[in-house]
């Protein structure tokens, strides 16, 4: 791949904006979001071909990559160089462009933040086609700032520069039972002031949640392997110590998309010898849910039985002083379990990234609960995801906005910085052709 390359895709790209003044939308083959859109008329925009890793830098711990990269593609081309992202997100179909332009997270954000915090600089293609290279400290630094949590209603991403780390071959594991909630987010804390490499947790119920602690190894006794017949989750409870390589341990949650494979059933040995290991990952799980939604099979079947299930697909992030409140309202009011947990750190106070405000440089808690909440009664649209968002607001936290979102909009442009947004939105995109953030995330439109 050369940068020449890259050069015509984009060239490409703009003269497709240049030329077509109506509506535009992204085509692409992968997406993360758990809300779907209307349909309506406009330009397509095809960015799929944007799949490529430019150039890798180990040594100075740089790589520079198209935006629909996958992290499975970037991970493999930096895994081969000895280095890795400083964040990964869990699944392998995830691309770095959408956790930019959205959220991202994983068990190195107590220490390196959220993917965005990783970014060196971004080229991005404004509406009209303009093409802007956006740094930290150039006359685009606005946009630079702006850019994440905007999915895509300011510009598309076309290419990063992000920074790297070293790897280990191996990385060891140690999973902490805990069975009281003060006392979890107590260690959780400490274990951020440590020496570790990586913190996670998972929560089955209030008196059984484990603190997984990672450290980069150059040796290990053995090597677990979740991609096929056992499966991560499980192994958590019933193992003090692991051992996984380091790329299995990367994408150790995308074999059962973490524990929300059971709704396709494949969490019993006949049917995953059936699929083999090349059909359990997220990318297979994606297809299926997204065929269901095509053809509204469940919706179908609910209305037949007369249920009311409500889906509550969300990631929230709490100050880690409120996290415990927080879940413990999670499991005396919505019940979902597991959930998982992540901290979030590592933020540079001079870096103020305006549309996700996780203020200043405090500890925030993930919390990350993917199912469907079973009620005998009709409630009315999003009862339950709304009953967390208004906790999520009076607890002083944000709710990432991949997913279902409830807000009227006053709260909305209150809790994601209209005023800084419609600056944004006034000077990289006058003329609107691209739906604003309320429109897209919660209008569906």
């Amino acid at each position: 791949m050369t940068h020449l390359a890259y050069e015509q895709k984009k060239q490409a790209l703009s003269r497709q904006l240049r030329e077509n003044r109506g509506g535009i939308r992204l085509q692409k083959s992968t997406s993360n979001l758990f809300r779907t859109r209307e349909k309506e008329a406009g330009s397509r925009l095809d960015v799929a071909s944007l799949d490529q890793v430019l150039e890798l830098d180990c040594e100075n711990q740089l790589v520079e990559v198209e935006g629909m990269t996958t992290y499975a593609q970037l991970t493999d081309a930096c895994l081969q160089q000895n280095c890795m992202p400083l964040v990964v997100p869990q699944l392998k179909s995830i691309t770095i462009g959408g956790a930019v332009s959205g959220i991202g997270i994983e068990s190195s954000s107590f220490r390196h933040g959220l993917p965005h915090e990783s970014v060196a600089a971004v080229e991005v293609l404004l509406a009209d086609g303009e093409i802007v290279y956006c740094t930290p400290d150039n006359e685009f630094s606005d946009l630079f700032f702006g850019i994440p949590n905007s999915y895509g209603t300011l510009g598309y991403i076309l290419k990063l520069k992000i920074q790297t780390m070293p790897v280990k071959p191996y990385v060891e594991l140690q999973h902490i039972r805990h069975s009281d909630i003060d006392g979890y987010f107590s260690a959780i804390g400490d274990a951020c002031h440590s020496d570790v490499d990586f913190i996670d947790g998972s929560i089955f119920s209030e008196n059984e949640m484990y603190l997984t602690l990672g450290r980069f190894v150059d040796h290990a006794p053995y090597t677990s392997d979740y991609t096929w017949l056992n499966m991560y989750f499980r192994s958590i409870s019933e193992r003090g110590q692991d051992f996984l390589n380091v790329h299995d341990y990367i994408w150790r949650w995308d074999t059962d998309w973490f524990w929300c494979s059971k709704n396709l059933f494949v969490q019993n040995l006949p049917m995953r010898l059936i699929l083999g290991r090349r059909r359990l990952n997220s990318i297979s799980y994606q297809k299926v849910m997204r065929w269901n939604n095509r053809v509204g099979l469940t919706e179908s079947i609910n209305r037949l039985l007369d249920r009311h299930p409500e889906g509550v697909v969300q990631d929230v992030d709490i100050p880690i002083e409120n996290a415990a409140e927080f879940l413990r309202f999670f499991i005396d009011e919505i019940g979902i379990r597991p959930v998982w947990m992540c901290p979030i750190g590592g933020h540079d106070p001079t870096r103020n990234f305006s549309l996700y405000p996780l203020h200043g440089s405090g500890l925030f808690i993930n919390f990350g609960f993917w199912d469907i909440v079973d009620n005998p009664d009709k409630h009315e649209a999003g009862y339950f995801n709304r009953k967390i968002e208004t906790r999520v607001q009076e607890l002083g936290g944000v709710k990432s906005l991949y997913s279902d979102a409830y807000y009227d909009e006053d709260s909305f442009w209150e809790l994601y910085n209209g005023d800084a947004y419609f600056s944004l939105k006034q000077k990289y995109d006058p003329e609107g052709r691209l739906k604003n953030l309320y429109q897209k995330c919660v209008l569906k439109q």
